[in-house]
């Protein structure tokens, strides 16, 4: 009987389209990402990477950012709340409680720093990517993010399991 090797195949970073610079603070009204298709490459899951960059004011509120994500199970219809999602990066309110799922927390204690968070997707659909998925970043650390587009990064990289 031959032996086999299961691993990971990791695909080239892509980057995310949504504006995050200057995004106020709100604890609803955040900004959707462009939907990323995963129809094409039909990868296992998404190892998204964030980072936020505050201003250099004094935070308050909950001084954290939160992202939540959405899916499609039909590539036209997807998770979302009285705001309806759509293809391209926009404003977007969640609800609350909100039909998107997660929130992934990135905490922001500190003015002018950068603050990262790497997750996957499959695990908010039960271990299995949807047709079409993306996020709603909501700023609630009591002020705007930093001006600067270049501040925030906002990127994927496609994961598939392999067995050799």
């Amino acid at each position: 009987m031959a032996v086999t090797v299961d691993n990971i195949k990791y695909a080239s970073s892509a980057a995310i389209t949504c504006t995050l610079a200057s995004l106020a603070s709100s604890a609803t009204v955040g900004r959707q990402c462009t939907v990323i298709d995963n129809t094409t490459n039909l990868y296992d899951d998404v190892l998204v990477m964030l980072a936020v960059k505050m201003s250099a004011t004094a935070l308050a509120n909950d001084k954290a950012v939160y992202v939540y994500i959405f899916g499609s199970e039909d590539g036209t219809n997807y998770d979302q709340d009285d705001g309806v999602v759509g293809a391209t990066d926009a404003a977007y309110t969640v609800n609350s409680p909100s039909n998107l799922r997660g929130p992934v927390v990135i905490n922001c204690p500190t003015i002018s720093k950068v603050y990262i968070k790497a997750f996957t997707i499959a695990q908010f659909f039960g271990g299995r990517m949807p047709r079409k998925w993306g996020f709603v970043v909501v700023n609630f650390t009591g002020q705007a993010l930093d001006a600067t587009e270049a501040s925030h990064i906002k990127t994927f990289t496609g994961i598939t399991y392999t067995n050799t």
